[in-house]
């Protein structure tokens, strides 16, 4: 169904090819998944099979790509309308309309579909991804997660034989993430849809991949074949295959239930054994002296006539990494805008410090507390690296080179003279973080920081963080990321329709969850508990142990 025979390309300027001596099959019906750590050409890759690629993107292919016998060189987007759907990294690009229902006819609208097949068309995809009760909401009132699910559907609706997505489960609660992949299990088992798509939640898809496509590295000519023998020799694999390498089974597990079923001799070495502590120790308790960096009390937040908060009290220490979880549209992103100061509170009240954050100067509140959002674009505004470097370094009165030193921290290889638009969501979102932390705020606000980031990535994100809170600095983030939770915070707490309904140490809370619960405490747990009654959570946990005890 799709074809590349030996395809380089080449964009304009570059000194050397996104991608290069791509040659590989992904026959009708199948599931094919695209890894690789950030910035090696996946996008690239996926824009050449629905023809954004050279059409719109420029540069030059060279070399040929066929999707269901049709070259994508001679074929422009709109000639593949009909058989390639396409969902790319950033949902919002491709909304053409303003409510949700509009959006799902829209392209079937484009391919002159009988009104009544339209009708029943979006009724099905309404059910299939969870999206009735959101029917006849403004997209822009949308969480990120429910924007993601509405670019899905969007694509669904015509029943294209191919679909590309690019990082489909990025901004997907665990749940939502599940329903979204069942869709696609049934589009590829009984309608013999043929997906490609590229992922860094590997813990997520590999188990669905009937082959997995690996690009090691810039310019690298890839490698395909079954999961098991890509995960064995891939740049990034999920924490199921880390742990399988580490307790040397073979064949590599994909998922839980497979890794579980030979888990009882490791569960016997680490028996007598505890993890260690994941973040270096217990946040020191609040006394008399030591204010807590944000505290949120009774907040109530509206949007319209909708109560997006209700009631919610939360407070953080300086050193402490709060991680804030819950479904898509529980009000997670509003709650760290509300302690930037992007929502005046309709009851209750936030503080920082001596500070109300919605009554602050933006220059002043520059240290006290930044934001990251969603999409980082909203933080960039210069047309290089460079100059978003410099910017920042002049609004927070830092040391000229303090926000480039952060970038080549976070993600080494960006050029200072690439555009940010240029840039992989990956890299954006490193360059976004970067420009914020160069003011050293005392509040770090960070809304899904893992998004677009591989495994790598991820590490040094870690590591920056940790060091921030060693140096006393409050973090809170919002994520669908168990694994990051797992890995970075010293807390928890779980929103439901605008309520705390969980606060507690990350081991208490995540485990008691089946939906946030990571998967080295799935496949140890419950009779894998450490000697002190401690879960395991990482896989890092689990190899700094048997290697103390050899």
């Amino acid at each position: 169904m799709i074809r590349f025979e030996d395809v380089s390309v080449v964009y304009d300027g570059a000194a050397k090819p996104a991608i290069r001596g791509v040659d590989l099959t992904v026959p009708e019906g199948e599931l094919a998944l695209l890894v690789g750590p950030s910035g090696v050409g996946k996008s690239t890759l996926l824009n050449a099979v629905c023809g954004l690629v050279p059409h719109f993107t420029g540069g030059t292919l060279r070399g040929r790509v066929t999707v269901d016998g049709r070259d994508t060189r001679t074929h422009p987007p709109r000639e593949l309308a009909d058989v390639v759907g396409t969902v790319g990294q950033d949902p919002l690009a491709h909304f053409v309309t303003d409510t949700v229902e509009d959006e799902l006819a829209y392209g079937m609208e484009s391919l002159g579909l009988p009104r009544d097949t339209m009708r029943r068309r979006v009724e099905e995809t309404l059910d299939l991804l969870g999206l009735t009760e959101l029917r006849d909401r403004p997209i822009a009132s949308l969480s990120g997660g429910q924007q993601q699910r509405v670019a899905i559907g969007s694509v669904l609706t015509p029943h294209p034989r191919v679909l590309v997505l690019d990082e489909p489960t990025s901004a997907l609660d665990p749940a939502a993430a599940e329903e979204v992949l069942a869709v696609l299990q049934r589009l590829v088992h009984d309608l013999g849809t043929t997906v490609l798509l590229a992922e860094h939640r590997l813990e997520r898809v590999v188990q669905y991949a009937d082959q997995v496509i690996v690009l090691p590295s810039p310019g690298a000519a890839p490698t395909a074949g079954a999961p098991a023998d890509m995960m064995a020799v891939s740049p990034v694999r999920p924490p199921v295959v880390a742990l399988g390498r580490l307790a040397g089974w073979s064949p590599l597990p994909l998922t839980v239930r497979d890794a579980r079923r030979r888990a009882a001799p490791l569960r016997e070495r680490l028996a007598n054994l505890a993890p260690a502590p994941r973040t270096g120790g217990r946040v020191p308790a609040l006394t008399p002296t030591r204010a807590p960096a944000a505290v949120a009390e009774r907040l109530t937040v509206r949007r319209g006539r909708a109560e997006v908060l209700r009631g919610v009290s939360l407070s953080v220490a300086a050193g402490e990494t709060v991680a804030l979880m819950g479904r898509n549209g529980a009000g997670k992103s509003t709650l760290l805008a509300a302690l930037v100061g992007l929502h005046r509170p309709a009851a209750g009240s936030v503080r920082l410090g001596d500070l109300a954050p919605h009554r602050t100067r933006p220059a002043e509140l520059l240290r006290h507390a930044g934001l990251v959002p969603q999409d980082p674009r909203d933080l960039l505004y210069a047309d290089t690296v460079a100059a978003e470097c410099t910017a920042a370094d002049a609004d927070a009165q830092a040391a000229a080179g303090t926000c480039r030193a952060l970038v080549a921290e976070l993600l080494p290889g960006v050029p200072d003279d690439a555009h940010p638009r240029d840039l992989s969501e990956g890299q954006r979102l490193a360059l976004a973080l970067a420009v914020v932390l160069t003011a050293r705020p005392r509040l770090l606000l960070l809304d899904e920081p893992t998004r677009g980031l591989d495994y790598a990535a991820k590490a040094r994100l870690v590591g920056v963080l940790r060091e921030l809170a060693a140096a006393g600095h409050a973090i809170v983030l919002a994520t669908h990321d168990v694994e990051l939770a797992a890995e970075l915070a010293h807390r928890v707490v779980i929103l439901a329709d605008g309520e705390v309904v969980a606060d507690g140490p990350t081991a208490e809370v995540v485990v008691a969850s089946p939906s946030f619960a990571p998967q080295v405490a799935k496949i140890l747990g419950p009779a894998g508990s450490g000697a002190e009654g401690t879960p395991w959570l990482t896989v890092a946990q689990v190899r700094d142990a048997l290697e103390a005890a050899a």
